[in-house]
């Protein structure tokens, strides 16, 4: 049952996604989470790392989509210098807004993965979605309030997952 919860892939940032590797595994789109994935929750814009990131991804056809729970006005603000597909108060873990960010990319769920820091939403929501998921080291140490309350859960997840994929190897 806990398996659920347990990543495709952990790493420790998104710029360990290697283009190649997902061109070759047929991915097609990827769903990025905003907040303590690509950037603090605290942090309004994109780095210039993120932007040529996301360009380079959309140089070989992978389109990209952001998923956020937070509100309209954080994803809007932080989508002006990206200009990608974007949804805002998704509910994650719902799959709802998942599926809908599939449906926009026009990938089926077999060729997308989902990018996030958080287990209870990123991938369980993924999972539940059956989109391949990879989980981030949070960029920063500082949450939200919800956010640190899970945290103390998603470590003993994680433990059970190192575990488990290292039985794996």
């Amino acid at each position: 049952m806990i398996k659920i919860l347990y990543p495709t892939k952990a790493i420790d940032s998104i710029f360990d996604l290697n283009i190649e590797t997902l061109k070759a595994e047929g991915v097609k789109g990827i769903i990025f989470d905003i907040d303590n994935t690509l950037v603090p929750y605290y942090v309004a814009e994109p780095t210039e790392e993120i932007i040529t990131f996301f360009e380079a991804l959309q140089k070989t056809g992978i389109k990209i989509t952001l998923v956020s729970n937070n509100t309209e006005d954080r994803v809007i603000k932080f989508n002006e210098k990206l200009k990608v597909l974007a949804l805002h108060k998704a509910q994650k873990p719902l799959t709802k807004n998942l599926k809908k960010a599939l449906d926009m990319m026009g990938c089926k769920k077999e060729e997308a993965i989902i990018v996030g820091d958080q287990i209870f939403t990123d991938v369980y929501g993924g999972n539940c979605t059956g989109i391949r998921t990879y989980l981030v080291s949070p960029i920063s140490d500082k949450d939200e309030w919800q956010t640190k309350i899970k945290r103390g859960l998603e470590r003993q997840v994680i433990k059970s997952y190192k575990k488990w994929q290292a039985k794996q190897a």
